[in-house]
């Protein structure tokens, strides 16, 4: 039987988001990605092989289905680097809402990703991993990375998140306000080629992620706001204009998105950001961040206050 062994790993949020593969399997995205890992919000995940079936539970939920095989899509690719084929039992908590757009499918499948090539005895470092992590769920690649990292587009073995390097004293702070609503990640990523706005996004990402990197790299916690706000816009005019007409929002988060304009009106420095869901991640720096969620609060929303997340590691604490 193999060790057991537990990691973390911390949600993101995207800041230039990927949106679309271009191939579902190997989940291959168009284009590069910039995101962030937003603590203090974390996965927790145990996993031990040596079993005689394989067994996932999520926040006390068995996994059956098409969920069950996103795991093996994971662990079976570690399996066979570790040339192991037994069976597996793994337990996963968050301690934040799942499936509202706050990137528990980033973080679950990081964790996963490390605490599997860890029980493995696997020795391959956190861009290496990302690879397999990817295979459960693209942003899961970026997760493994941590802190600001990047996505790279690639082929099966290139496809892999590269850390960005920024100032230590970066003064970013994220106000989340969770809008629940149930979100359709994988039909807005099929759908994409059939927005007429798509080839213009494709032709804008380069000079997207490059006026990214730079804010990041120079700890320009406004200018990272300012362009996440302008992604958020240009992927949801793509969701919105694909033959399904997908419209991810809710009345909720038309709220935060005019409350947070009216704001930065009033001179305080804020920027909504979206990714594929409801939910909306207002970014803000540091002496402004109590004021914001004051008023994203007094909107009636549950609100979280995160900053920059580490990358994904192994902890001692076990679930099982």
């Amino acid at each position: 039987m193999t060790t057991k062994a537990s990691a973390v790993a911390h949600p993101i949020q995207g800041l230039v988001k990927y949106h679309g593969l271009k191939d579902e399997v190997l989940r291959l995205p168009y284009h590069d990605s910039i995101s962030v890992c937003t603590a203090p919000l974390r996965t927790h995940t145990t996993i031990q092989f040596g079993m005689p079936h394989d067994e996932a539970v999520v926040d006390g939920r068995a996994l059956s289905g098409r969920e069950m095989k996103r795991v093996n899509d994971v662990v079976d690719l570690l399996r066979a680097e570790a040339g192991v084929t037994s069976g597996f039992r793994m337990v996963s908590r968050n301690d934040f809402p799942s499936n509202v757009g706050l990137g528990a499918s980033a973080s679950g499948f990081a964790a996963l990703a490390l605490a599997a090539a860890r029980s493995l005895e696997l020795e391959m470092d956190l861009v290496e991993l990302s690879r397999f992590a990817r295979r459960g769920a693209g942003s899961a690649s970026r997760a493994v990375t941590g802190g600001f990292s990047r996505w790279y587009a690639g082929e099966d073995l290139t496809s892999v998140s590269r850390p960005l390097p920024y100032p230590a004293d970066m003064d970013l702070a994220m106000v989340v306000a969770v809008v629940p609503a149930y979100k359709l990640t994988d039909e807005a990523h099929r759908d994409v080629t059939t927005s007429p706005f798509f080839r213009s996004r494709l032709e804008d990402v380069p000079q997207a992620l490059a006026g990214m990197e730079r804010a990041v790299q120079e700890g320009d916690a406004e200018d990272v706001g300012r362009l996440a706000e302008a992604d958020t816009l240009k992927l949801h005019a793509v969701t919105m204009t694909g033959a399904q007409g997908l419209i991810m929002w809710r009345p909720d988060t038309l709220r935060v998105v005019l409350e947070v304009r009216s704001m930065r009106r009033e001179g305080i420095p804020c920027y909504f950001s979206i990714d594929t869901g409801a939910t909306v991640y207002v970014n803000t720096v540091g002496r402004s961040a109590t004021k914001v969620r004051e008023r994203i609060a007094a909107l009636g929303l549950q609100t979280m206050l995160c900053t920059v997340g580490r990358e994904s590691r192994i902890v001692d604490d076990h679930l099982f």
